[in-house]
């Protein structure tokens, strides 16, 4: 069953004085680009984390968050007294007219004149929090799978219908050899020579063997057919389904440089535009 690498998941957390959000999000990558935001206060927990969220979404652009609210009616920033009053004092002596309101409003605008007060990290309240970055990957997990459930869908309907175009241009096939026969014929009798019926044969054969597609039937079938059974699969495989369809492709390109049929080439046209399609979802897949 195959994944996207497209996601959403976010989990919360309620403490007595503080309210813990986490959210991942992500899209699609060659690789795993992560970028983590984290309050300082769990800052060395960050190495591990970033190999926990590695190991469990594999590849992607993915943007961790854990955000802090504070539900306690008292905050760990506090007023740098002696600093404000020393801006106070200072300011008085540029501004000897000035509002004592207006002295403070410039004061607490001045640097340092707040103070946090470090915090440790408790090591219950952060096993609390590592249960919600569980559920938050989890949720995420969930979500890559609906959308990989929606890729796989849409793949099996873009596989049938290049299945379909390839069926009906082989059906035309005896046409198009009957009217490459017939325009060769037609050019030798506007020569009016007299060719050897044998050798003309002969160069027939050889003529419609360089045009034949029945190795390319074949092979895009094979290919059509290891699509089908990759995304069936249970390990990753985004990139091996873009080999894939490189191959497809190539199979593709080689039925119509040789289709040398209007009708046939229209179908090769509709294929390649399945084969695009595919290509895109394909970027998608983990």
């Amino acid at each position: 069953m195959i994944q996207s690498m497209t996601g959403f998941g976010k989990a919360t957390l309620q403490l007595p004085t503080k309210k813990i959000t986490v959210e991942v999000k992500s899209l699609n990558s060659k690789g795993l680009d992560l970028n983590v935001r984290m309050p300082s206060l769990y800052r060395e927990m960050e190495l591990g984390l970033r190999t926990q969220i590695a190991s469990t979404l594999e590849r992607g652009k993915v943007d961790f968050s854990i955000y802090i609210e504070s539900t306690a009616e008292q905050t760990s920033t506090k007023v740098n007294v002696p600093i404000v009053k020393a801006y106070i004092n200072q300011l008085r002596e540029v501004y000897a007219d000035a509002d004592e309101t207006e002295l403070m409003k410039m004061a607490v605008r001045m640097p340092d004149t707040m103070k946090v007060e470090r915090e440790e990290i408790d090591e219950n309240e952060w096993a609390q929090i590592k249960n919600v970055i569980n559920d938050s990957l989890n949720n995420i997990l969930s979500f890559r799978k609906d959308e990989g459930l929606s890729l796989e869908k849409e793949f099996q309907l873009r596989i049938g219908n290049i299945r379909q175009y390839m069926n009906d241009a082989l059906a035309l096939d005896p046409e198009r050899v009957q009217a490459i026969k017939d325009r060769l014929q037609t050019a030798i009798d506007e020569l009016k020579v007299n060719v050897d019926e044998n050798r003309f044969e002969q160069e027939l054969i050889y003529y419609l063997e360089k045009l034949d597609i029945t190795e390319e039937k074949v092979r895009l079938t094979n290919h059509l057919d290891y699509f089908l059974e990759t995304i069936n699969g249970t390990e990753a495989n985004g990139r091996k389904l873009g080999f894939i369809t490189q191959e497809m492709g190539r199979e593709i390109n080689t039925m119509g440089s040789k289709s040398n049929h209007a009708q046939m080439q229209k179908l090769v046209v509709m294929m390649k535009d399945e084969l695009e399609k595919i290509k895109e979802q394909v970027l998608n897949v983990l």
